[in-house]
């Protein structure tokens, strides 16, 4: 059962709103974005941000095969270098090291991946859903009644 409804209170989620709708903007390929949203909600064990992120990400055409093995990218072939370098900086930034922070070897995978620009806002990306995560998780928000948006036809 949900603790509170954190919709109910706009005015105090506008900035996240605003984050998304810069990323929305920035060029990011959308099913990257969505890998990394998913992953880090994996990663924070946030069910109602997985369960959402995942239909958002079929929604758009990504493949079963690709959400099912998402935890274990790494060993897995169908993954782009793109995708991995920012999967990396997923995890680095939602893991933080408490002495190292990111590590250099993940900071040189992704920005051989990205400009700076696009590493700015990958990393927009990953603190805006770890944001979320952390509304969502304390408020129980119940996983499984989200339904994406409907795609828009050409």
């Amino acid at each position: 059962m949900s603790r509170f409804s954190y919709y109910s209170y706009p005015e105090a989620l506008k900035p996240l709103f605003a984050m998304k709708a810069h990323i929305d903007k920035s060029g990011l390929e959308k099913s990257l974005t969505h890998l990394v949203m998913l992953r880090a909600s994996q990663l924070n064990g946030c069910a109602y941000c997985m369960d959402m992120h995942s239909k958002e990400a079929r929604a758009e055409g990504e493949t079963e095969q690709r959400l099912y093995v998402l935890q274990a990218w790494r060993e897995a072939p169908f993954y782009t270098d793109r995708e991995r370098a920012a999967l990396a900086w997923c995890e680095a930034v939602t893991r933080l090291d408490p002495i190292h922070g990111v590590p250099d070897d993940v900071y040189a995978q992704a920005s051989a991946q990205f400009s700076e620009r696009e590493l700015m806002d990958l990393n927009l990306l990953v603190i805006m859903i770890n944001a979320w995560n952390r509304i969502a998780i304390p408020s129980k928000t119940e996983p499984g009644s989200f339904q994406p948006a409907e795609r828009k036809v050409a």
